[in-house]
């Protein structure tokens, strides 16, 4: 059995609907991002820091990571980035002072990558930056609304994940 004309040129305009919000969803998605590093930066410019170094910065800042470093492979995996990405980043970050690589206890061929005293410091420092620009970024969102985003970003994040 196939579909009357009427059923699919129906289908077509839904689906073309339907793509039509996908496209602008991604697309928004895009500017967003584009403009969180833009913006971002600004926030932290006095410490001469980019956003990809915040990233690797606070990586390393949580807990677990702050007492045992991560890999490179456990970098790559939390950031999402590509080594190509990452390894400047971390070399820079390195010439600074702020993380230093070490060999692994476990593996010694491995490295852990952690941050330094300075770079806890600077870490230190960066966070009423970072949080001043949160503020103003999601100046107009609830917590409810940013929860929601959180929840939808995260859906898509595995999403894309499965692709």
């Amino acid at each position: 059995m196939t579909a009357s004309p009427t059923t699919t040129a129906a289908q077509g305009r839904r689906n073309l609907a339907q793509f039509d919000v996908a496209n602008r969803v991604f697309f928004r998605l895009y500017q967003s991002s584009n403009l969180m590093h833009k913006v971002g930066t600004r926030f932290i410019a006095n410490f001469g820091a980019t956003t990809q170094q915040w990233a690797v910065i606070g990586a390393l800042a949580r807990p677990k990571a702050l007492a045992d470093g991560m890999t490179v492979k456990e970098l790559l995996e939390f950031l999402l980035v590509s080594r190509q990405n990452l390894s400047p980043v971390l070399d820079r970050l390195e010439e600074r002072g702020w993380i230093e690589r070490v060999k692994d206890p476990a593996d010694g061929r491995s490295r852990r990558i952690g941050l330094t005293p300075v770079g806890q410091q600077i870490w230190a420092q960066m966070l009423a930056s970072i949080e001043d620009f949160y503020v103003e970024a999601l100046g107009d969102f609830t917590v409810e609304d940013q929860v929601m985003l959180y929840r939808l970003l995260d859906r898509l994040k595995l999403n894309l994940a499965r692709l």
